[in-house]
């Protein structure tokens, strides 16, 4: 694979989050190698534009070699932060920002080139002869290797893909919100050859407590010991039971959960277990 089966989110690894030192970000980039997380997902805005460069100088403190990891990161969104002069939340996507982007994301990840790079949210503003021109320069000067989008619905995929080749798209998608699964999107990553990226692979299931998420525990619990598993490892089993070959990306920085997770891999849902759970998270039979 191009990537690893279970990705490492660092969106919490800066000042979004934990607020890891240099030193703990080295020891667990070393854990999730040793765990076989080799690709880790960015976006320039995570940390308040900070995070990246964080991550850099821990990477380049850590030895380990750029070959055996892979590096993605997103750009588009104008988010509102000390670091940036922008009045509102808003997108941009041309031709000039978008390799300006990449070169602020190379040199604050101290990395040559990005293994993929992806359009963080679609904007219904971009051009996509603009974004195409960008990304056959990237390309052309090894910037970039692979380009994806995230967020972006069928159509919206239809009019970046005319212009270019998508290999990615980082969706939203758990037990709790797979709309993708019902609105085409999965449907149209499969049949496109693009590969799928989940972010927030659990859902909602230990954020809230409601009639929903009741009924998800419930049923969890009672097929935990069938699969010798935690209720985390079930919901990601949940996710990569699909024939669309999804991603996650985990966002958690707990050593002993970011293993459990790839040990979820090893999971396979029988078909009837994975509609009980199903049921559960929709409250109602399937049609």
């Amino acid at each position: 694979m191009k990537y690893s089966r279970l990705i490492a989110g660092t969106m919490t690894w800066g000042s979004w989050g934990k607020q890891l030192s240099k030193r703990d970000m080295v020891d667990l980039m070393h854990h999730c190698l040793s765990n076989n997380i080799t690709t880790f997902d960015h976006a320039d805005i995570y940390g308040g534009y900070t995070t990246e460069a964080d991550f850099g100088k821990a990477f380049t403190d850590s030895g380990i070699k750029r070959d055996d990891i892979q590096l993605i990161s997103k750009c588009g969104i104008q988010h509102l932060s000390d670091n940036r002069n922008n009045k509102v939340k808003h997108y941009n996507y041309s031709k000039e920002y978008i390799i300006w982007s990449v070169e602020e994301s190379l040199k604050n990840l101290e990395t040559e080139y990005l293994d993929l790079l992806l359009l963080h949210r679609p904007s219904p503003l971009m051009v996509a002869e603009d974004i195409a021109e960008a990304i056959t320069i990237l390309k052309k000067d090894g910037k970039i290797k692979d380009f994806g989008v995230s967020n972006f619905t069928p159509s919206q995929m239809e009019l970046i893909g005319l212009r270019m080749d998508i290999d990615v798209n980082q969706i939203e998608f758990s037990l709790t919100q797979h709309t993708a699964m019902h609105d085409g999107t999965l449907d149209y990553i499969t049949t496109s050859g693009i590969k799928p990226m989940a972010w927030s692979p659990l859902g909602s299931v230990f954020k809230e407590d409601n009639e929903q998420t009741r009924r998800i525990h419930k049923q969890l619990g009672e097929l935990m010991d069938k699969y010798n598993a935690t209720e985390d490892q079930l919901l990601l089993a949940w996710i990569m039971k699909h024939p669309a070959g999804i991603h996650p990306v985990v966002g958690t920085t707990n050593k002993t959960r970011l293993k459990q997770a790839v040990e979820a891999s090893k999971i396979d849902l029988e078909l009837e277990d994975w509609f009980l759970i199903l049921v559960a998270s929709q409250g109602h039979k399937v049609p």
